[in-house]
């Protein structure tokens, strides 16, 4: 999942483009208007045709998740990437609820759909991987990241427990800890910056720019 652009894109061009020739991918996207990326890259690194397709998918309904599972044309997944993930940064007290909600339905209840659509059957073969894209804002939490720093240490016992669960039947769970990676993600924020610091103390944003200019600082290097 998550394939329009960053971390996702680039796995699901890895994958296609493999000398090995042993994947077939299928990229889902929240909306297929944003897969130009995805299929310029393909056709620039020689990707085979039928090495990855793309397929509407959106975390946060179960019937396009159920729909895209129908186009799988082989009838089974052996490997399923939950990697769409959506942020949010800045003082807890400024976020709208609804924002608050929305990270939580793509980074926590989305996984949750998408492994309560896949693992059945994945159980029944007694065979599959699962690797679900978290953070280390998973295992250390981050200054003015509360809501999504909450959404990746629930990832941390979703995985946990399940990965325990699911060795007798075969299959395998990997969480991926991300760190600072640079990619279109932290201009994707949910809501933006906007007013919402309008709706803070002087202090706290001033802590809040100083935060900024270090995050921005470390991606530029990381990148």
């Amino acid at each position: 999942t998550g394939c329009s652009s960053g971390i996702g894109l680039h796995l699901a061009l890895r994958l296609a483009s493999d000398p090995s020739q042993s994947f077939k991918v299928y990229a889902t996207l929240r909306d297929l208007a944003s897969q130009g990326p995805l299929l310029e890259a393909a056709q620039s690194r020689g990707c085979l045709p039928g090495s990855l397709e793309t397929l509407q998918l959106d975390v946060r309904d179960a019937d396009s998740i159920a729909a895209a599972q129908a186009r799988v044309t082989e009838g089974r997944v052996d490997v399923l990437v939950c990697n769409a993930g959506r942020g949010l940064v800045g003082p807890l007290e400024a976020h709208k609820e609804g924002s608050v909600d929305a990270v939580l339905d793509v980074n926590l209840t989305g996984t949750v759909r998408m492994l309560q659509a896949f693992l059945p059957d994945m159980k029944r073969r007694r065979s599959g991987r699962i690797l679900v894209t978290g953070s280390i804002g998973g295992l250390m939490a981050l200054p003015f990241n509360a809501v999504y720093c909450a959404s990746k240490f629930a990832l941390e016992g979703l995985c946990e427990s399940l990965a325990i669960l699911l060795q007798p039947f075969g299959v395998h769970v990997s969480l991926i800890e991300c760190g600072p990676v640079h990619t279109p993600f932290p201009e994707k924020v949910e809501g933006g910056l906007g007013g919402m610091l309008d709706r803070a103390d002087v202090e706290t944003r001033d802590l809040f720019n100083r935060y900024r200019r270090h995050c921005e600082r470390v991606i530029r290097e990381a990148g």
